[in-house]
């Protein structure tokens, strides 16, 4: 493992992002989205819109360079003027294979958007810990390095350059890591958990230390001692960031590990455990029950059988 905790959970969730379409616009415009089955960002990328959000009390206007990601199951409208009937975007983007269009009159507007891909099991760490929606304004500092980001999303897709699919697969990756990085530094945005605590350097220290190395019998003093506080400290802030103790949260993270090789690996249920931090198969099997209610044996043919199944 790398002591990168931000990234080992991106991978861990396989995260992936794909941009799926967009449409340029001019003059009165007004267009509703049905409240998406998966996380969906979008960008201005020319012009200004508003954004009017299902469930939020008031609209936003998206400037140029803004970006949004939507990760609640929630409809919302973007339109030129907050008092224009908005038209139903299934029937704007209705038609086989159509990820373009165009509404109103004139070309003063241009949006791009896409989804975030995650794994159905263990997508649901990341779910779990990201606000509704987030959004990013050009005008703040992190989002300096979106605007390079969407001039080459744009100019991906309207060449057709040799490896364009590939290259915007990338880029949208790419977008998607910098707005979560904006939101980890935006101040009390993000609830207690780990991605709150990647965001606070007091603590981000021994995150580092558990996730480089997992195995390891990690007591609570050389974690606390790696932030440079006491133990007690060092527990109430743990706690109070992520919302669970830091030998809890080791715990978790093993788990999650085991889970994830008994699933996609062939390894025997004794080495498993040995590489998530335990001396023998039974205190594994014995640890896991605890944590999941089954055991590892059991966890990984439901698993098999669940793949078979989708596939």
């Amino acid at each position: 493992m790398s002591a990168d905790p931000f990234s080992d959970i991106l991978k861990f969730t396989k995260a992936e992002s794909l941009v799926t379409g967009g449409f340029s616009a001019g003059g009165a415009w007004a267009v509703r989205f049905p409240a998406p089955e998966k996380i969906k960002f979008f960008a201005v990328v020319k012009g200004c819109c508003w954004v009017r959000i299902e469930g939020e009390r008031e609209p936003v206007l998206f400037q140029t360079g803004d970006v949004g990601l939507l990760t609640a199951k929630r409809s919302f409208v973007l339109a030129s003027a907050l008092d224009l009937a908005p038209v139903d975007a299934m029937s704007v983007f209705s038609g086989a294979g159509k990820t373009s269009a165009h509404l109103g009159s004139g070309d003063d507007f241009a949006h791009i958007g896409g989804h975030i891909l995650l794994d159905s099991t263990s997508g649901q760490l990341l779910a779990d810990v990201l606000p509704p929606w987030i959004h990013v304004p050009s005008s703040s500092p992190q989002a300096a390095a979106f605007r390079w980001l969407l001039d080459q999303l744009v100019e991906e897709r309207s060449t057709a350059l040799p490896g364009g699919q590939l290259a915007s697969a990338h880029l949208a990756q790419l977008l998607f890591i910098q707005i979560l990085r904006a939101h980890l530094r935006t101040p009390g945005q993000a609830p207690a958990g780990w991605l709150r605590g990647l965001a606070d350097e007091r603590i981000a220290p021994a995150l580092r230390l558990m996730h480089g190395a997992p195995a390891r019998a990690w007591q609570l003093e050389q974690l606390a001692k790696a932030c440079a506080m006491s133990r007690t400290t060092f527990a109430f802030h743990f706690r109070t960031i992520t919302g669970v103790a830091p030998l809890t949260y080791l715990a978790q993270w093993r788990m999650r590990l085991a889970e994830r090789a008994l699933r996609e690996s062939t390894q025997s249920i004794g080495l498993i455990g040995q590489s998530v931090g335990y001396a023998s198969e039974s205190a594994f099997t014995h640890a896991f029950k605890r944590a999941r209610g089954q055991s590892p044996r059991a966890f990984r043919h439901a698993a098999s059988k669940s793949d078979s199944v989708g596939s």
